[in-house]
């Protein structure tokens, strides 16, 4: 799983020095028949199984945000941009008037869709007004939510896992994934930022 690779490359990236073992070792009452390198071998098997085991036992249900920032697919692209900003968020979900999920619209969709030859970058924009060459918003100001938005919507249910969602993020290339019941109707969103956050909560003692 991408989630597990993830955290192997994590393990690698610590030195564990052998006085660190040493001293391990003394912290545990009775006698120990290993040697140094075959605790650290171990160690990591541990930690990484445990991580492991842990992001297949937690669930979108029990990590996802629940109240939601969402915006009907009619909704104009300038109050789409009014709400990403006042939320500092960098996107959300699209939904119909019964809250089913039709799409997602982010940053990334704003800036592929604006006007000009300019690197499709927050700093191409910036780099663009600096030129004097005017606002590269022109061209989709009369736009709304359901013209640049992607769709369909990459989804996952209450009982995803957690290392399922990171896999996913990893693989489509995608910061959040919006979370729904049965019939499609948006009951959350999971972020990269929750991932970590309960990934550490979980592993803490």
């Amino acid at each position: 799983m991408a989630a597990d690779s993830g955290a192997k490359d994590i393990i690698e990236t610590i030195n564990i020095s052998d006085k660190d073992v040493y001293e391990a070792m003394k912290d545990i009452p009775g006698y120990l028949d290993i040697t140094p390198g075959d605790f650290k071998e171990l160690y990591k098997h541990a930690y990484l199984h445990a991580l492991s085991r842990i992001t297949r036992s937690v669930k979108a249900r029990d990590i996802m945000t629940r109240d939601v920032i969402s915006v009907g697919n009619e909704v104009s692209l300038k109050r789409v941009a009014e709400l990403m900003a006042r939320n500092a968020i960098s996107g959300m979900p699209v939904v119909k008037k019964d809250k089913k999920v039709v799409g997602v619209i982010s940053e990334k969709d704003f800036l592929s869709r604006m006007g000009g030859k300019s690197p499709k970058s927050f700093m191409g924009v910036i780099a663009e007004c600096l030129r004097g060459k005017g606002c590269v918003a022109v061209s989709i100001r009369e736009q709304s939510a359901r013209d640049i938005m992607t769709s369909p919507a990459i989804t996952v249910s209450e009982e995803t896992a957690v290392n399922e969602i990171a896999g996913i993020f990893t693989g489509k290339n995608i910061n959040r994934v919006p979370v729904v019941n049965p019939d499609g109707v948006l009951t959350g969103i999971v972020s990269r930022a929750d991932i970590v956050r309960a990934s550490y909560t979980k592993d803490k003692p």
